[in-house]
């Protein structure tokens, strides 16, 4: 039921922030009342026996101790139409030749109709699976291939996983209570990690609990007289080598034998999705495997995303690595074998700009391969992209520092050996001041670390030891991050109040549109103005249905691909309240358009905007005090000068 999964949804939202919130601010990102939310908590509470499920006090809600048992439910009851949906496809995939629906549902304590209506909500699931449910008088049973079962399975493991996130207790829910436990599944990725080490593959510890799930649904239905007889498509050769590692240990530690078929596909599946060449194979060994047309296409689209971003990541390592991660995405792609990320929602919230290079690139590689590339596979892009900026962006974030250390001995040389060491990556000391009276104003750099008071208190002074101490690594550490994040805010200031446009402002936007509607409305305010044309908003419209802008739990950013409007410009619309956008819901939808002419400032602006929204008291001051457009750039100038 409804109330049901917004318990659970609820729930996750206090697992997840981890930090108390009022029922105002989880009500809008529930859209539903305050009231509701209590009721939730009250329901929530009533899951278990001890320990309470939802904390309250002044500041709100936060997850209590109870809050794992509630979330992981012992086996399912049948109690609600999902639990029966799960039990009804479990039963309709062990027997081949169907169930009595009479039977059936008197077994799960439900009318004959009502079990109808949760046939029907099964054919739903059935759509573009390949399966088909055929009804003979009072038989109902599914008929499709073995792979087209498995993925239907692998679906409702995934239903039953909360993000994507392995959870071996889900998936029994999802196999039924014979499959196997997860302790033998512990020692199975302990042991087959060290056998692909062994032989020189790097593994992939994000995709490996994906495989996990595949090989404990292949044991499964190997156990109930369900093998794969044969693996369509294209097969490696390194993946006999796989497959024999595979069938020893399902052996060993799950007590199955598995035939040729289920250890090919298996084995597929962990070089597509596990493996990699290692650190030690050559750069030819590492090209070795790529198709010319995978490899064309990449260099290709990551040398448009450079240019497009001004993003330093057309790199011959960088591309020849992602072109094995294509190719390996392509071969998934024909056997519509996904691989889940369970970090899509942090990487996108965190790094907004990382991501949308990712989603350049996989509609880059979509247009030319023909790949339809889903946000889990859009956030591995971004892994990579990140990887890449890591490596070249260490220089941009130093920041340069004076020491002041009046002279004894080489006191200050044994300090700046020490701040080197312990701050390198943060700071650069560029000087050294040794007097017991240096000219203070005329230090310049970024912060100043000194072992004496300055004479007027400064924000970028920092007082510390002649030796330094772990108390003195962390002032620094942290006044380098305000100082960081006060220059990113006070550039962001200045773009914002060059771009926003009074006339381009809605509180109120009509959210019964949905996504496409709220889109057009923000983009005829930016039409009438001459920034952007009818094009760029149909271009915005495609760009969100490759993968949702909405970047916050509050925060969604429309915008086409091509910096094509004649100047920059943000039109902002408020929803009251919160409105569903993605997987999510938002409170304000930022439309941006961008001009070639700003391209420098798109990384600015894109990235810093989110991180403002990021803050869920920041979101609930601007969105509460901003009554029309000239308070919510007061408070939204007020929440980034702090």
């Amino acid at each position: 039921m409804v109330t049901r999964a917004r318990q659970d949804r609820l729930l996750a939202l206090l697992l997840r922030n981890g930090a108390w919130a009022t029922a105002s601010v989880l009500a809008d990102m529930l859209g539903v009342t305050p009231r509701s939310v209590r009721s939730y908590v009250t329901a929530l509470n009533a899951r278990v026996d001890s320990g309470a499920v939802v904390e309250s006090g002044p500041l709100g809600y936060r997850a209590g101790p109870g809050a794992s048992a509630a979330w992981r439910p012992g086996e399912s009851d049948a109690a609600t139409p999902r639990d029966r949906l799960h039990i009804l496809v479990r039963a309709l995939l062990d027997n081949s030749e169907g169930i009595d629906v009479f039977e059936t549902a008197d077994r799960l304590h439900v009318s004959p109709a009502t079990l109808e209506a949760d046939l029907a909500r099964v054919r739903g699931l059935l759509g573009g699976t390949a399966l088909v449910l055929e009804r003979s008088a009072e038989r109902a049973r599914l008929v499709g291939t073995e792979a087209a079962q498995r993925r239907l399975l692998s679906s409702l493991a995934h239903d039953e996983m909360d993000a994507g996130s392995f959870d071996l207790e889900a998936l029994r829910r999802a196999l039924g209570v014979g499959s196997a436990g997860a302790g033998a599944f512990g020692q199975f990725k302990v042991d087959l990690v060290q056998a692909l080490g062994a032989e020189g593959y790097f593994v992939n510890e994000i995709g490996i609990s994906d495989v996990l799930m595949h090989i404990a649904i292949a044991a499964d239905r190997v156990s109930h007289g369900h093998p794969l007889e044969g693996v369509s498509g294209y097969v490696r050769p390194a993946t006999d080598q796989i497959a024999e590692i595979l069938g020893t240990l399902a052996e060993r530690h799950l007590g199955i034998r598995l035939g040729a078929g289920d250890r090919r596909h298996l084995a597929t599946l962990v070089s597509t999705r596990v493996v990699a060449p290692g650190a030690a194979s050559t750069s030819e060994e590492a090209r070795a495997p790529l198709d010319a047309d995978v490899e064309t296409s990449v260099r290709a689209v990551v040398i448009e995303a450079a240019a497009e971003f001004l993003v330093d990541i057309a790199h011959e390592d960088f591309i020849v690595r992602l072109a094995l991660h294509v190719q390996n995405l392509r071969l998934r792609a024909q056997e519509q074998a996904w691989s889940r990320n369970p970090l899509t929602r942090s990487l996108k919230s965190t790094y907004p700009m990382m991501f949308e290079v990712a989603v350049f690139i996989a509609s880059g590689l979509h247009e030319r391969l023909g790949i339809p590339i889903l946000d889990d596979e859009i956030a591995y892009i971004a892994m990579h992209v990140g990887g890449r900026l890591e490596r070249s962006r260490r220089a941009d974030h130093l920041l340069t520092a004076t020491i002041v250390c009046p002279g004894y001995y080489e006191l200050h040389e044994l300090l700046r050996s020490s701040v080197d060491r312990s701050l390198g990556q943060a700071v650069e000391v560029v000087g050294v001041e040794t007097r017991i009276d240096p000219d203070w104003e005329s230090i310049t750099t970024d912060l100043v670390l000194t072992t004496i008071d300055p004479p007027a208190p400064n924000d970028r002074v920092v007082r510390i030891q002649p030796f330094l101490t772990d108390a003195d690594v962390e002032r620094v550490q942290n006044a380098a991050g305000r100082v960081r994040r006060g220059r990113r805010l006070a550039r962001l200031r200045t773009e914002l109040e060059r771009y926003f446009d009074a006339g381009a402002f809605v509180r109120g936007v009509d959210s019964h549109a949905g996504e496409d509607g709220v889109i057009r409305q923000l983009g005829d305010r930016l039409v009438a103005r001459g920034v952007i044309d009818e094009n760029y908003v149909e271009r915005t419209i495609e760009r969100e249905r490759l993968s949702s802008t909405a970047f916050t739990d509050a925060l969604a950013v429309p915008h086409a691909m091509g910096m094509t409007a004649s100047r920059t410009a943000i039109a902002i619309g408020i929803a009251e309240p919160s409105m569903v956008w993605g997987d999510g819901r938002v409170q304000v939808i930022a439309l941006v358009a961008f001009s070639e002419n700003d391209r420098e400032a798109f990384q600015t602006v894109f990235e810093q905007f989110v991180e403002v929204f990021s803050e869920r008291d920041s979101v609930q001051r601007i969105v509460r005090r901003g009554t029309d457009f000239a308070a919510f750039l007061d408070e939204l100038v007020a929440v980034i000068d702090g």
